[in-house]
């Protein structure tokens, strides 16, 4: 089954930026675009008006069998729990395979429409979006030549973040950047194609990343927010981290306007 056309908002003024934000388990990216771009920063704007210039692109997920639900729902993998991540990973893989894929698929294409100024273009995602999208920049090596402008990510986790934790700490010394990436690429290699090759070029890593996560989130644990940015660092990838409380959706979003304001900087501040 192919992924649905991702949803897209077009910038007012000429095009010079484009951000690929990812929903979560159980939404699509028209709802998470109307959830997500008509929040306000403490400037009273919306992300769109505080970037006229900027492209949003939202794509949503196919529907896949939920381990948890048992039925078919919108997510980008299945995943047997979130009190224990390490719970019947074997769940998730197949998932992250084809997301990943779709994924860089639609930041290349980004790419080419900013005349390969992959400085330009942001990747990030909420909750199950964000583990998406981090698994998306782990393995991006392969596919992207440089850094891209950014990652950001809210309330969500690193699958398999425990193995690269053991990766990281079993390999002091060697390139910690092409370990977990390597490791990531392996795991969800494609059965008929198993002997892909790991690259030196880790480039894409130069990316900054901004994660922040309700520290009363009762979805996704903020432990498992701090084991994400801790890897991240651990590689050596810049990574800023944030947390918060008393966001909506019971803590599972990201904080008005405060929260809305750290990503305006973020995508500002351009390295």
């Amino acid at each position: 089954m192919s992924f649905p056309t991702p949803h897209t908002h077009s910038p007012r003024n000429t095009h010079t930026h484009t951000a690929i934000l990812l929903h979560g388990r159980g939404s699509d990216g028209p709802e998470f675009a109307d959830e997500f771009l008509s929040c306000k920063t403490s400037q009273g704007k919306t992300l769109p008006e505080s970037l006229p210039h900027w492209r949003w692109v939202l794509p949503t997920s196919r529907l896949r069998w939920s381990a948890i639900f048992e039925e078919e729902i919108c997510t980008w993998f299945d995943a047997a729990s979130l009190d224990d991540i390490q719970k019947r990973q074997d769940l998730q893989v197949e998932g992250l395979r084809e997301s990943v894929s779709h994924i860089l698929n639609i930041l290349e294409e980004e790419i080419k429409l900013l005349d390969e100024r992959s400085e330009r273009v942001y990747l990030g995602g909420i909750s199950q979006g964000m583990a998406t999208s981090l698994w998306t920049l782990l393995s991006a090596p392969d596919r992207i030549n440089g850094r891209i402008g950014g990652f950001v990510g809210f309330c969500g986790w690193l699958p398999f973040a425990h193995q690269a934790e053991q990766m990281i700490q079993q390999n002091t010394g060697l390139d910690r950047k092409i370990i977990v990436s390597d490791m990531c690429r392996r795991i969800i290699a494609d059965p008929k194609n198993p002997t892909q090759r790991g690259t030196n070029d880790v480039s894409v890593f130069e990316t900054p990343v901004f994660l922040s996560h309700g520290v009363d989130d009762p979805w996704v644990s903020v432990s498992l927010g701090r084991q994400a940015a801790r890897v991240l660092q651990a590689m050596g990838i810049q990574t800023e981290w944030k947390e918060f409380a008393g966001a909506e959706s019971e803590g599972h979003w990201v904080k008005e306007p405060e929260g809305f304001d750290q990503i305006l900087r973020f995508f500002q501040n351009e390295v």
